[in-house]
């Protein structure tokens, strides 16, 4: 079993990577294989609606790693974001590739566990922590829980290092991320899939 683990914040090693790295550590030592995927610091497109990726499965625009993404997520079974707090939102070049991921792609993601961490320094860390378990709970994914909002604390990776309560929380979102994937292993050929409806779509404007 193999986690993907989405550094979205512009500096590779910073805060951020510190939060998902205690998350990955634990999920390594439950014998679970993670990935690293950083979105980099070159501009993210935000996705136009224009549907080329319901043909082809992916994102017409190639110079991110967007289409990376997608492909890694497909493969994996289970996902983990990590942002920064900016203006108590995540890091907006995030949620532009995060809509680019998701949108007309997330059928492919449905049952796979995921979770996000979000680092700050002071404040905002639960705005952002709401707005990107949205993607998930849009898509069917079952979202992984710890003792507390994922959220850690510092304005440098020492600091972070510091936050004694904020690396617990990301360890035990670790624990539990590692336990549902060993359950949803272990029922795979006992507990059938949910057998769900066609999407209603109605349009209210009358």
């Amino acid at each position: 079993m193999k986690v993907l683990l989405l550094n979205g914040s512009p500096h590779e090693k910073g805060c951020t990577f510190t939060a998902l790295s205690e998350v990955a550590g634990r999920l390594e030592k439950s014998g679970i294989e993670t990935q690293f995927l950083h979105i980099g610091q070159k501009p993210v497109q935000g996705c136009i609606a224009c549907h080329g990726c319901v043909k082809s499965g992916y994102c017409v625009f190639k110079e991110d790693k967007v289409n990376e993404c997608v492909d890694l997520l497909k493969a994996a079974d289970g996902f983990v974001v990590g942002s920064p707090v900016y203006y108590s939102a995540p890091n907006g070049a995030l949620c532009a590739f995060l809509d680019r991921v998701f949108y007309r792609k997330a059928q492919a993601y449905a049952y796979k566990p995921a979770a996000c961490v979000v680092s700050c320094r002071r404040g905002g860390g639960t705005a952002s922590f709401d707005r990107l378990n949205k993607y998930f709970t849009i898509s069917q994914m079952p979202v992984v829980s710890s003792q507390y909002w994922n959220i850690v604390h510092g304005n440098t990776p020492d600091e972070v290092r510091q936050d004694a309560e904020g690396l617990q929380i990301m360890r035990t979102l670790g624990n539990n991320m590692a336990w549902l994937l060993k359950c949803l292993e272990a029922a795979k050929d006992v507990v059938a899939s949910p057998d769900n409806e066609a999407p209603a779509r109605p349009n209210f404007l009358r």
